[in-house]
C-alpha cells in the first residue's frame, strides 16, 4: 500500500484510524520539511520569536491530534502544517501585543522558546487580518498564500496539494499578492 499511495499518506491514514505506531513511523519521514518550513516562517519574521524546533513541536502536536481530516497526500499533510504553523506564530503574537508575555521586556530565551520580537508583530497580525478577509473573497486564493508564502511550496506542490494546475496556482498568487499589498498599506 505505501508504495501506491505514497508511505507519508499511507501512514497518516492508520494515524487517523488510531493506529499510534504510524505516528512513531511518521514523524521521521516529516519531520526535516516540517522544520525547513519552520525555519522559513521564522526567518521571514526576521527577529523570530520561536525557535524552529519549538514551532515544529508544537506544530506537530496539533497536527496528530486532529482525527477528522481525510488527508489526500504528503503535500496537502504540509499545507495544513504551514497553516497551523502560521496560526501558532500569530496566537503568539498577539499574545505578546496584549503584554501576557512580558511585551516590552527584553527577554532571555533559556530553551527553544519564545523570543519577543515587538518591531515585526504587529505587521504579521495585519497579515493575518489580511489572509483572513481574502479567505472570505477567495478561500482558495488565501490557501495559494499559505502555501507558497508560509509552507515555501513551489507553483506545482501547491497546485497538486489543491488539485489544480500550476499556472492557476501562479495566476491566483499573482493576485492574491496583489489584494494583500493594497489591503496592507491602507
Amino acid at each position: 500500500m505505501a508504495g501506491e499511495v505514497g508511505e507519508v499518506t499511507s501512514l497518516l491514514r492508520e494515524l487517523k484510524h488510531g493506529n499510534k505506531e504510524a505516528e512513531g513511523k511518521l514523524i521521521p519521514l516529516v519531520y526535516s520539511e516540517l522544520r525547513r518550513i519552520a525555519a522559513i516562517r521564522l526567518r521571514d519574521n526576521n527577529e523570530p520569536m520561536l525557535q524552529p524546533t519549538a514551532l515544529v513541536h508544537e506544530a506537530y502536536l496539533r497536527l496528530t491530534g486532529v482525527r477528522d481530516i481525510d488527508w489526500q497526500n504528503r503535500s496537502h499533510f504540509f499545507a495544513i502544517a504551514s497553516t497551523i504553523m502560521r496560526r501558532i506564530l500569530v496566537d503568539h503574537l498577539r499574545a505578546s501585543l496584549t503584554g501576557k508575555r512580558g511585551h516590552g521586556w527584553d527577554a532571555m530565551s533559556l530553551d527553544e522558546g519564545i523570543l519577543p520580537s515587538p518591531e515585526r508583530s504587529p505587521e504579521i497580525v495585519a497579515l493575518d487580518e489580511a489572509l483572513t478577509r481574502l479567505s472570505s473573497l477567495d478561500q482558495r486564493q488565501s490557501k495559494i498564500v499559505e502555501m507558497r508564502f508560509f509552507a515555501g511550496m513551489s507553483e506545482e506542490e501547491a497546485g497538486n496539494a489543491l488539485g489544480i494546475s500550476a499556472r492557476t496556482v501562479k495566476r491566483d498568487w499573482r493576485i492574491a499578492r496583489a489584494w494583500l499589498f493594497k489591503e496592507l498599506i491602507r
